[in-house]
């Protein structure tokens, strides 16, 4: 089922999330209408904040840039009670989006290596390292379990020349293909 995506502007988006534990109720039921919702706005990362949960859950398919990186070609993975433990090596630049602030993209610096653990669907733990593109899209999903945006990494000024599309999105003044909630039509002001 596809869920409605939280818009910018929602407190949900700046709580970090909490560990949850096997028996989280329907829990597969989740992961399985996360990669629906994400699929159906044409993401390759969904975190669970996104659609109103203020748990450490995120999952990412980042098959569609294999091409660019052949080791993404079958790259889908669920991530529970992930914890980052080292972000390494040079910073680089990536025109970055995010479902829940659509139609704004810009260049945000990330680490080029990320270590992380975390428990998979079938509650293996695992402990990972990843690079270039696929640690970007976890390094931007694990940003959302932590309650922080891709925006937030922007220089005051640059996010003050978008305050006006922010506070736009927030009221749901923008057009999207995909559902979602919005803050300011939530509380009953537009």
């Amino acid at each position: 089922m596809k869920l409605p995506i939280i818009a910018y502007g929602d407190s949900v988006l700046r709580k970090k999330g909490v560990d949850i534990t096997a028996d989280y109720p329907d829990l597969n039921v989740l992961i399985a209408n996360m990669f629906e919702t994400m699929y159906g706005a044409h993401g390759v990362g969904l975190a669970a904040p996104q659609i109103g949960l203020s748990i450490r859950l995120f999952v990412i398919d980042a098959t569609s840039f294999g091409e660019d990186e052949p080791a993404l070609m079958d790259f889908k993975k669920v991530f529970i009670n992930a914890e980052i433990l080292e972000e390494n090596g040079e910073k680089w630049s990536f025109n970055e989006g995010c479902l829940s602030i659509p139609d704004i993209r810009e260049d945000i610096d990330r680490k080029q290596n990320v270590t992380i653990s975390y428990f998979d669907e079938n509650w293996q733990e695992h402990e990972e390292t990843f690079s270039g593109l696929a640690a970007r899209i976890i390094q931007h999903e694990y940003d959302h379990i932590d309650g922080k945006l891709f925006v937030d990494k922007l220089s005051p000024l640059r996010k003050a020349m978008l305050n006006n599309r922010l506070t736009s999105i927030s009221k749901g003044i923008v057009k999207v293909d995909y559902k979602m909630k919005f803050p300011a039509i939530k509380k009953g002001r537009r």
